[in-house]
Formats: structure tokens, sequence, C-alpha cells
């Protein structure tokens, strides 16, 4: 793909474009992407690379992302990294887009991305400003529009809209029907997924390990999990308040009555805590990004760890606690803030039954810390099969 090629499309020439939170605080930038009018959460992001990864995560569905990286789209969008079929952001805020990107993979740039997926967004403001009063007053809905540009007109409409707490969105991200990633290589396990809002790279990473992978709908009965006859279970990552998920709650708390072997990633153990009788909580301003501290406490290890996530399991840091499945503990801790990071539960016959992580594994764009999870599902299937 030549330079040439890579040249923005001038559909229209950057326009005025306002960012308001639901405090009032307003931001003044130019369009980025596509023009119009978006509503969303308004959270920020620290990693230094992997844009294209974070904008087609469907955790982000109805988050207005912020990259708190000064410039974005140095290296263009291609057509391997995706982590789902569409962008899923509601909003995009950068500081400093580029205006040519460079790389031998880029088949397109970011800004033409966005507009051809109707993706609103803003440019030219101070980012770094604009974190700093997330991080003390919290992710809260807001606004980006090119078409109001007065900022208590936008802000009515921005107070109009619900609070990611009590959504339920799982069923806006997950798959309309089922699928087999199939194993690679010998086959050794089969596992049934449940699509929260899964990331391409995890069944992957699963089939990379000899597991043949059956992605079913968030909807899907016990009768037909049980159907495939699935040596594991897994649940993804995903957006929403895990409070309003209750079918894969109650779906979870039947598999585990039947000592199914259980992995859970982000929202998957959040789902996990709840159905071990733990309760979830919002964070103040969530962990999204790839340079996030987690303590391994079985290894004594420290991960540099990928995160998106805006809730967060409630469970005693110290010491195990019962449940009606036998005897669970908090794996992992976060070293910036004590949030719970992972959660490991032994079944009553005294073996592993069950484990999930906050954090994300896959992690396409890195860091790679943490892909030894996926041979620590392996090995609790190996024990339980």
């Amino acid at each position: 793909m030549s330079q040439a090629a890579l040249q923005p499309t001038l559909n229209h020439a950057p326009q005025p474009a306002l960012l308001v939170l639901e405090d009032g605080r307003a931001f003044a930038g130019t369009s980025y992407g596509a023009t119009g009018e978006t509503f969303g959460e308004a959270v920020f992001t620290t990693g230094m690379t992997g844009y294209q990864e974070t904008l087609t995560d469907p955790s982000y569905h109805r988050q207005i992302v912020t990259q708190t990286a000064p410039h974005i789209g140095n290296t263009g969008v291609n057509d391997e990294d995706d982590e789902s079929s569409r962008i899923w952001v509601a909003g995009y805020v950068v500081r400093d887009p580029a205006r040519v990107p460079s790389n031998w993979r880029a088949t397109r740039t970011l800004d033409d991305q966005l507009k051809g997926q109707g993706i609103v967004g803003i440019s030219g403001i101070d980012t770094r400003a604009l974190t700093r009063h997330l991080r003390e007053r919290g992710a809260m809905r807001a606004g980006i529009s090119t078409e109001i540009l007065d900022p208590e007109a936008l802000l009515r409409k921005v107070l109009e809209q619900k609070p990611m707490a009590g959504s339920d969105l799982a069923a806006d991200v997950t798959t309309a029907e089922a699928y087999v990633v199939p194993a690679e290589g010998e086959k050794r396990f089969t596992v049934v997924a449940l699509d929260l809002g899964i990331k391409s790279m995890t069944p992957k990473r699963m089939a990379e390990r000899g597991i043949e992978v059956h992605v079913l709908p968030a909807t899907a009965s016990l009768e037909e999990v049980l159907a495939v006859d699935p040596d594991g279970i897994f649940m993804s990552n995903g957006p929403g308040d895990p409070e309003t998920t209750e079918h894969p709650t109650e779906l979870l708390k039947e598999l585990l009555q039947r000592g199914k072997p259980y992995f859970g990633i982000c929202f998957g153990n959040q789902v996990f805590g709840r159905a071990l009788g733990l309760g979830t909580f919002k964070l103040k301003y969530g962990h999204r990004g790839m340079n996030q501290p987690v303590l391994d406490r079985a290894t004594g290890k420290v991960e540099i760890t990928a995160q998106n996530h805006g809730f967060a399991v409630d469970a005693p840091l110290e010491g195990s606690f019962e449940t009606p499945f036998g005897p669970a503990e908090v794996s992992h801790v976060s070293l910036n803030d004590n949030v719970v990071e992972g959660l490991k539960l032994t079944g009553k016959d005294g073996k592993p039954l069950a484990f999930s992580v906050q954090y994300h594994p896959e992690a396409a764009a890195g860091p790679h810390d943490s892909a030894y999870l996926f041979d620590r599902f392996v090995e609790l299937m190996e024990g339980r099969n």
C-alpha cells in the first residue's frame, strides 16, 4: 500500500466539535471521524498502542473513549487486528490525530475507518485535563456533537441519557448464532464459550492449545450448553453492569453444581463472583489500558496486564470464604488500588474447580505476561476429566 493511498479521504474538512460532560465541563475541538452527535459514558484508556483493538472491543459498547496517549492513528488501520466485526465505542476523543499514517500493514487511515462506521469523535482538546477531571470526578455521561455547539444545550441532552450503572448490554454485543473455532493441531478438549462480548483473540488462544471452542450466545440455555458435552466452560468479557446479567449467573451456578471446570475473563470474572454469592460495585473511573500491575498470589509474581472494566467484585481480600460449591478465595489483586483481579474455587472434593481474572490474558496488542492462564485452564480440565 503506497503512502498516497493512505492519505485521508477528504469527504469534508474537520468541523468544530464540542464535548460536554454531565457535570457541565466542556471541551471545544474539531471533528475526528464522522460528524453528528453521540452519547455515552466518558472513560479514558492509558494504552500507548493498540487503538484498533480498543475500538473493536465489545466491552467499550456505549462508552466515549479518551486516549491518554497524545498521538493516535500513526499506524493506520489494517484487516488483521480487529477484535470483533465492528467498532463498538460510542465516541472517540484524541488530542493529535496522525495526518498521514505509516505502517507496512496499514490499508487505510483511522479517520476514514471512523467515518466509514459512523463513529463521531473529537480531536484537538486537552486530553490530559479531561483525564485528570475524570480521575477526580469519576466516569460520567457525556456527549460529542458537531451540530450543537452550545454547552448548555448539549448538556441538557447528555442528562437525558441512561447511566452505565443498571445497564444490561450483553444482548447488544453477543453473537446471533453459535459458531465453532476448531482446535489447531490435535483436539484435546471441547469448551463452551458464552459470548458476553467476546474478543476474537480469546478463542484463538484456546484453539492454539488444542481446544475446540463452541461460542454460544449469551442467552444459551443449560440444555444447549450441555448438548455440546463440554470439558470446560468459559465466559467472556463484555459491557454493562454485572448486577443486571441474571441469566449467565444462574447458568453458571447450574454448571458449577455439575462440577464443570470454569474459566472467566473480565465480565466473566464478575459473573463468577455473583454466582459465588458475592456482590459487585461500580469503580470510580475503572481500569482501562495495557499497563495495569496485578499480583498473582499463587506465584508472587507481578503481571503487567491489559484491562477494560468499570465494575469490580466485592470479595474478602484475606482468607477463604464458603460458597455453595466449595471454598473460594481471591487469587489476584490490583497493585494500584487493591481491587479484586481474580478468584479461584476449590470443589467440595478438594480439587480445583474454577477460576477467573478481571483482566485480559489474550491481550492481542500486548502485554503477554498472563498468557499462562490459558495453560492453567488446560490443567484444570485435565484434572477434572
